[in-house]
């Protein structure tokens, strides 16, 4: 197919995507949507993008199975094991001086990430004082995220990157095995808000002291990274954290004045005083 076309259909159907169901993938990174619009297209056999457009304006079915394609669902407990530590060795001193917390965990996708901050937080003893807020724009993740079920065979790796992440028990305390499943404890969900949130059109919805939002900005493009970047300010007080994936950074944002390096090289940052 001539790739000017290519693009003009890959643009019109984002454009009907945004226009038909509010959810806006058009500041995404250019390369990023049209490999996975190219494998959604070849697995859902449609013959052009075209073809998709059409489906989606008049079968609101086909909505799930684009924003699944679209959205990235891969992750892990306990992801970049040294971003814990941070979060355990240095965050964690700080947070204990507040007397109530909010944690938002944005792009939660099915939510091994989310746990992760809970387990922590329940061996740090600052469970009982936190709320975490969910959030992702994929409805089918956040129904994953609530129900807690992971694969089995992923717990061995899971396992390993908690203890690497300085753990203080055993992973295996906080999940039950059956019929090659693993079943997250219920308690870790009491203090759990799942919500749908976008960071390409909606706003900041409360004050939180700990933001976490990892491999999410390496889809957007510069002016949309600015976008969710500002929310992010938005939403932290002063001396407020920040964290991001291991390829991201605030260097570029017109945000980054607004914050100082906490923890470098885990690409944790806080909020300035002014």
């Amino acid at each position: 197919m001539n790739d000017r076309i290519e693009d003009i259909e890959i643009k019109l159907l984002l454009e009907a995507l945004y226009q038909k169901y509010h959810y806006d993938f058009r500041q995404y990174a250019g390369a990023s949507v049209k490999r996975r619009l190219r494998q959604a297209r070849e697995q859902l056999g449609f013959p052009t993008f075209s073809a998709m457009q059409e489906r989606l304006l008049h079968d609101p079915a086909m909505l799930t199975d684009l924003v699944a394609y679209l959205t990235v669902q891969v992750s892990e407990m306990f992801r970049d094991p040294a971003y814990f530590r941070a979060i355990r060795e240095k965050v964690a001193p700080h947070l204990r001086t507040y007397p109530s917390l909010k944690v938002w965990i944005a792009g939660c996708s099915s939510g091994e990430e989310l746990y992760s901050f809970v387990i922590l937080f329940r061996e740090e003893g600052l469970e009982n004082r936190t709320l975490f807020y969910a959030t992702d724009i994929n409805p089918d993740a956040l129904a994953k995220a609530a129900a807690g079920i992971y694969s089995l065979d992923r717990m061995q790796l899971f396992t390993e990157n908690h203890r690497k992440s300085g753990g203080k028990t055993s992973l295996s305390d906080y999940y039950s095995a059956a019929y090659g499943a693993a079943s997250l404890d219920k308690s870790l969900r009491q203090r759990v808000v799942f919500s749908d949130h976008s960071l390409v059109t909606d706003a900041a919805f409360a004050e939180m002291q700990l933001i976490s939002c990892r491999n999410v900005l390496i889809y957007f493009d510069r002016d949309l990274q600015d976008r969710a970047l500002g929310l992010f300010k938005d939403a932290l007080p002063r001396r407020g954290f920040l964290g991001l994936g291991s390829k991201e950074s605030l260097r570029f944002s017109r945000h980054a004045d607004s914050f100082s390096e906490f923890a470098r090289e885990e690409k944790i940052y806080q909020k300035r005083d002014a």
